[in-house]
């Protein structure tokens, strides 16, 4: 005999009707699972550090290392003395060059010397004491030639010693007033111009001094020391490296569907594992340009292949919170 063709609705209605009380138990259970289920969108990334490698311009043995791994240093801290000998001596002799140079420009700025004068007045005196003495002799002879008591060549040889007395007299008045004035104006522009090549060596000398004992230029972490006391560091070798606060970010990848709902200046918040809470940041760039998944960032969609990089900044309080290279958890704001 055929069964009727109504009979799996009749089948279908009788189980419906054994099961609805143990589906009306399920339902409320189902509902209240979905709604506990965290349905956050999360990116994934990496804490980077942009470290700030201090060094001295300068070659030279390691004297003192006022810092160690881990301090925290503040604005202006010592952190370390290379040796200066070489510096030292250099500062010395370009001050001393200095020193001669200004005192060579006052000298001919002065003029000669009061004793130095002196002294030219006193053979100005003698000298006009053998003019007068040759003067008298001249006229003297002159009288004797007039009367023919001397040659033309005696009066000639007296009129001759008298008119360089005379002379000498005049040579030594120049000389005086001379030593009166000071040097002239190009002697003083040029020996200025010595000052100042003079100062700006030592100014040079001290500026290489000072490269030798080197401070923190901001505060920050010591991440490293790679010397040792005693060792020779050669010229812009890294003494210390350090992690100021604000050097610290966040770099993750978003796909292509989210890039253009984020700008500059957007919070976010970055969740890491041991974390007591997480740390807000805020977005200081967007990359303009697609790129390939990075072997280091773990999707659960393998199927978007092509991500957007993006990076972002705590506060400088939050930054002691990550660590360079610890993976994180960005959400979406």
């Amino acid at each position: 005999m055929q069964a009727p063709r109504f009979l799996p609705d009749v089948l279908a209605a009788a189980i419906a009707r054994r099961m609805w009380p143990t589906l009306a138990l399920l339902l409320p259970l189902a509902t209240l699972t979905a709604c506990g289920q965290d349905k956050s969108v999360t990116w994934q990334g990496y804490v980077e550090g942009e470290f700030v490698s201090v060094a001295s311009p300068f070659a030279g043995r390691l004297d003192s290392l006022a810092v160690q791994r881990g301090q925290q240093v503040g604005k202006g801290t010592a952190l370390f003395v290379l040796e200066s000998d070489d510096e030292r001596a250099a500062r010395q002799q370009a001050a001393e060059q200095l020193r001669a140079a200004e005192a060579q420009l006052a000298d001919m700025k002065t003029g000669k010397r009061p004793v130095e004068v002196d002294v030219s007045r006193a053979q100005l005196a003698q000298a006009q004491a053998t003019a007068q003495r040759s003067a008298a002799q001249f006229r003297r002879d002159q009288q004797q030639y007039d009367i023919g008591g001397i040659s033309q060549a005696q009066l000639e040889e007296s009129r001759a010693t008298a008119a360089s007395d005379a002379a000498r007299v005049r040579e030594l008045q120049r000389d005086i007033d001379v030593a009166r004035l000071p040097g002239r104006d190009a002697q003083q522009a040029a020996q200025a111009a010595q000052v100042e090549a003079a100062r700006a060596a030592l100014a040079q000398a001290e500026w290489k001094l000072s490269r030798k004992a080197v401070s923190a230029t901001q505060a920050g972490l010591v991440y490293d020391t790679p010397y040792r006391l005693g060792e020779w560091v050669p010229a812009g070798s890294p003494v210390v490296r350090m992690l100021p606060p604000g050097n610290v970010k966040v770099r993750f990848y978003v796909p292509e569907t989210v890039v253009g709902a984020l700008r500059n200046g957007q919070s976010v918040q970055v969740r890491c594992d041991g974390c007591s809470a997480q740390v807000a940041a805020t977005i200081s760039y967007v990359s303009n340009e697609a790129e390939y998944t990075p072997p280091v960032i773990y999707s659960n969609e393998t199927r978007r292949k092509l991500v957007f990089l993006i990076e972002a900044r705590p506060a400088e309080a939050d930054a002691p919170k990550l660590r360079p290279g610890q993976p994180v958890e960005v959400l979406q704001p």
